[in-house]
Formats: C-alpha cells, structure tokens, sequence
C-alpha cells in the first residue's frame, strides 16, 4: 500500500543487529563457550571409535577396548551436560534481546504521530505489532541461537576433520560449490519476498479492520459487493506472495539436501579409496566419515534456520522501519521570529491562512485565519466532511498545514517535540481506549507522579468518581482486555478525565461528549468548564448546546470559517447558524 509505514534497508537491519549484539558481550561469550565445549566433547567420540576400529584390526587387549569404550560414554554424557546449560544460556540471552525489541518497538510505535497512524491504516501497524513481533520471536529465541551454534560446530568438525588427516578434509569440500550457488540464489530472492508476503498480510488486516469498524455505513450505502471485492483482490495478492516465497523454498529445499549429504558419501567413497592406496589408516576413513555424519546435522540446522532469518530479517525491518517514519509536521518550516516565544507568554493559538490537504491537489481548508482568544470557549460548528476536524487536528498539532502557519505564542506548533507540545495543547477526539491495568493507572498515564488525590479529582471533574469508586475494587478495578468492563460513555469519561490531569492550557474537544447521554454531556461539560477556567477550550460538536454555551461560535463550511461570534450575535445575523439553531432547538 502507498500509505504504508516505511522499511528499514539492509544495512540499517544489520546495523541494528550489530548493536544488539554489543549490549550483550558476556551472556553472548558464556553462551558460544558452553556450545563450543559441547562440541568438542562431541568431536572426541569419533576420534576414540576411530582409533578403536584401527586397534581391533591390529588385534589390542579387551582391556583397551573397555577403556575406550567407557571414555567414549563418559565423553557423550560430558556433552549432554553441556548443551543442557549451553541451550539454556542461549534461551537466557534470547529472552533478554527479545525483551529489549519489544520495548524499543513500543516506544517506537508510541512516538508514532497521530497523523501518521491515521495516514498508514490500522492494519499496517496491527501487523507489525502482532505477526511481524511472534515471527522475530522466533528468530531471536531459536534461530539465532541455533545458527550460531550450527557454525560454531562446523567449523570444529572440520577442524577435527584436519587434524584426522588433511586428505580426509577434501570430500567434505565438494559441498560447498552446491551450497554456495543454492544459498546465493536464494538469498538474492528471499528477502523482497518475504517483505511482499508481510505486506499483503498488512493489506489483509486493514481490509478486515475497516470493513468490520465501517459494517453498517457499508451497509447502509450498499458497498458490501466494493467491500468484498477489495477482500478478495488482497487475498489473491496474499496468495500470489506466499506463491512466491513457497516456490523459492521448494528450489532451495532440494539443493540442501543434497549438498549437506555429499561429504559423509564423499568421505566414504574416497576415503576408501586412499585407504585400499595405503594413504590413509581404516581408523583415519572411521573417524572422518564419522565427523562427515556429524557435519550432517548443523549444515542442515545451518540452512533450516536459513529460511527463519529471512523472516525475522523481513519482520525486522519492518519494525525498525516504523521509526524511520518522518513527522510529518516537521514540515512547517519556522522563521527565527516565529521560534522565539514570546515574553510572558499566555498560551495564545493562533491559525493564520491555513490550507491542507489529504491528497495533493484536493484540499479540505482553504486560508482559515482563526485566532482563540486565551481563556476562552470556543465551538465549532457546521455540516459532516466541512473541514471542522481537521482544523481542530492543525490547531492540536496533529497535522501540519500545507501552507500557512499554526502557532502557540508566536512559536509554531509543527517541529515542536510532542512531549512539550502536550504541555500547550491537547485533543480529545470521539475515539478513545481502555488500557490493562488499573482505572487508576489509567487516569494517571499522562502524570505517572500524580498523587491519589489528584487522580479522583481528576475523575470528580467529569463526572466519573461516583461510578468508579462504586468499581468492585474501587479505583484499584482491573480494566481494559480481561479486566471490567466499562460502556462507551465510561472509557469516554475516563479519556476526558487524562486531558484534566494532564493540563494544558489549550484544549481541543473533537465531539468527545458524543457518546455520552445529552443531559449527562450538557453536565460533564459544564462541569469541564468550570475545572478548565482560565484555558482555552476549543470545542468540535454537532449538539448546539455546546454552541449555546461557548464565548463565540465559528461556523464551518466548505473548508472555510463563514461565520464567527457570540451565540446570540449569530442568531441576530441570521444567517446560517440562526437558521441551524431554529432547526434544532425546535
């Protein structure tokens, strides 16, 4: 999809790799040594069976044979000892590096601008945040691991191969042309596929999303046949993908099997062969045709965990690609004049000539000049699709505008880092969630430092401390996935509740009372207004009431402010607005 959240490239992934490995040097050496002493143990079984088989020939006392044989036990339960704690090492450092993605990945996606979530779709992030993170699981808990160790015993295998006899050594070698070009044409393919087959899953989730979220608007305007269609077309991108990836596994698959079973064959054949020359003992062909059947296992291992790390390579970029996302307010440039705030400054908001739009050439504002007056109420009013949330969005900063300039005492909103943005002004859209953990935490998310005290005052504000204090724990309730329930109307009240505790001195209500009853809103809001006297309120309603109430009304229409002043002096006008509100009061 082109709207789709970027991927990170090759070298940023590798990069990103590289660092991780670094936080780890301890728990990354104490796990390659546990393995490398396993292997070894390992190695020292074929060479003692080797010498064994050479001894029966030359006709050594049954007393050496037990010895020999009794060490090569001791050696194999030394071995089993060893990968026991060896792979709980690696589960260890697996475990910890997977904690540190997941949390970076959180911060990452919690850094993510409004606008750009909205822009990118739901199902874009839903599946870097559920498929792509389970996939790297994977690859950080087995893979990684498992392939490390994999090299680690090849190359001590064909160490021990050497030291049994360099002539032994070269079979082993006919592998690697077949391996080689098998691997190179593989990989030159993998990659982009893998990203193609994440994607369309990406179009999958967000083709769902919208249309269960958008069910009965479908319904109601008759697109279910558009809808379905849109399914199907993502379905058959999917399938083409997945296609795609299966067919390259299906011509690598093959050509594995057959280059990691040449050298035990090879060995075998050609070790015979120098032996019936007299080049080498039958101990030596033993024991390298043994260490040949060992090379089996982790070239097999090596190439298995192959396909795996272009999985977790694809899902990887695509979660490191989420920070690579440019704000896209950031591009609003400032003049110095606009950056300095100006002495004193009492939190004015201000929209001069502002344009924008979604899609080039189709703009939704066309140069709205709007200034809030500090301390005031403000209401913004007018028909569906006018343009009023979007303007409410450029005024929160959300969005930045094409053209013009949104500024907070003569400093602009765009490029300010949100944190402190947050500070000056805050949105509270219809839209609204519930997160686990307690109604307290959920309260106190924006302050973590708040006291209980400022909490309940928090929820007294909007109306919400009598139902929660009646919560089967009070505000120490479990909400959110698995915990109580709570209506609409309460994760509502429970929103409006973070924007009290957070505080900022300018406030943009995007309908945020329509969930809830009239009567109750017309009172959660009045009350709103007397805790958040003193700030400016800039309140997006279709309710008149709130028009009614507010300091001066701005009427929306077309993209544009056509009317803007008190109630009663728009009434007086009658123009549009004097027509609305006879519409609706009567």
């Amino acid at each position: 999809m082109s709207n789709a959240l970027p991927v990170a490239d090759v070298a940023q992934v590798r990069r990103y790799v590289r660092e991780l490995i670094r936080r780890h040097p301890r728990g990354l050496a104490v796990a390659l040594g546990l393995h490398a002493l396993a292997a070894g143990a390992g190695l020292v079984a074929p060479r003692l069976l080797g010498d064994l088989v050479q001894g029966i020939s030359q006709g050594i006392a049954a007393t050496t044979v037990d010895r020999v044989v009794a060490a090569i036990a001791a050696f194999v339960v030394v071995q089993a000892v060893l990968v026991r704690f060896a792979h709980l090492a690696s589960a260890r450092l697996g475990e910890r590096v997977l904690a540190e993605l997941r949390e970076e990945f959180v911060d990452r996606v919690l850094a993510l601008p409004l606008a750009t979530v909205e822009r990118a779709g739901t199902g874009d992030l839903l599946t870097r945040t559920s498929r792509d993170v389970a996939a790297l699981s994977r690859t950080v808990r087995f893979a990684g691991p498992e392939t490390l160790i994999s090299a680690l015993t090849v190359l001590l295998i064909l160490g021990a191969l050497v030291l049994t006899g360099p002539l032994l050594a070269l079979p082993s070698l006919l592998s690697v042309p077949v391996l080689w070009a098998g691997t190179r044409w593989y990989l030159r393919r993998a990659p982009q596929g893998y990203l193609r087959e994440n994607a369309a899953y990406s179009d999958i989730t967000d083709g769902i999303s919208e249309t269960v979220d958008g069910a009965r608007t479908t319904e109601a305007l008759r697109q279910a046949a558009r809808r379905r269609a849109r399914g199907d077309a993502d379905i058959r991108r999917s399938y083409a993908a997945e296609r795609y990836t299966l067919h390259l596994r299906t011509v690598f698959w093959p050509v594995a099997e057959f280059g990691y079973l040449v050298p035990m064959v090879a060995t075998l054949l050609i070790g015979g062969w120098f032996h019936l020359k007299g080049w080498v003992s039958l101990g030596q062909v033993t024991a390298a045709t043994l260490y040949a059947q060992q090379l089996t296992d982790p070239i097999e291992r090596l190439l298995g965990w192959l396909d795996e790390f272009q999985v977790g390579g694809a899902s990887l970029a695509r979660l490191l690609g989420v920070a690579a996302e440019p704000d896209e307010r950031a591009r609003e440039s400032a003049t110095p004049d606009q950056r300095a705030v100006a002495p004193g400054g009492e939190g004015r908001l201000a929209a001069h000539d502002v344009r924008y739009a979604y899609r080039p050439g189709h703009d939704v504002l066309h140069g709205v000049t709007l200034e809030p007056r500090p301390g005031e109420r403000l209401a913004m009013v007018g028909p569906s699709g006018a343009g009023k949330s979007t303007l409410g969005r450029l005024l929160a900063g959300v969005h930045a505008p094409n053209a013009g300039t949104v500024t907070v005492d003569g400093r602009p909103l765009a490029g300010m880092p949100l944190a402190e943005l947050r500070t000056h002004v805050a949105l509270v859209s219809q839209e609204h969630h519930v997160f686990i953990g307690t109604l307290a935490d959920n309260v106190a998310m924006v302050r973590p430092d708040a006291d209980p005290a400022r909490v309940r005052a928090a929820l007294a504000a909007v109306d919400a401390l009598d139902w929660a204090l009646a919560l089967p724990d009070g505000l120490d309730t479990p909400v959110g996935a698995g915990g109580h329930p709570l209506t609409p109307a309460q994760a509502q009240q429970l929103a409006l509740a973070r924007l009290v505790l957070a505080d900022p001195h300018t406030l943009v209500l995007d309908e945020a009372t329509s969930l809830i009853d009239p009567r109750a809103a017309r009172a959660l809001e009045r009350s709103l207004a007397a805790v958040l006297e003193g700030r400016t309120v800039i309140a997006i309603a279709h309710r008149l009431f709130s028009a009614h109430d507010a300091d001066r009304v701005a009427v929306v229409a077309d993209g544009r402010i056509t009317e803007l002043g008190s109630h009663d002096e728009l009434v007086a006008a009658g123009g549009s607005y004097a027509a609305l509100w006879r519409s609706w009061h009567g």
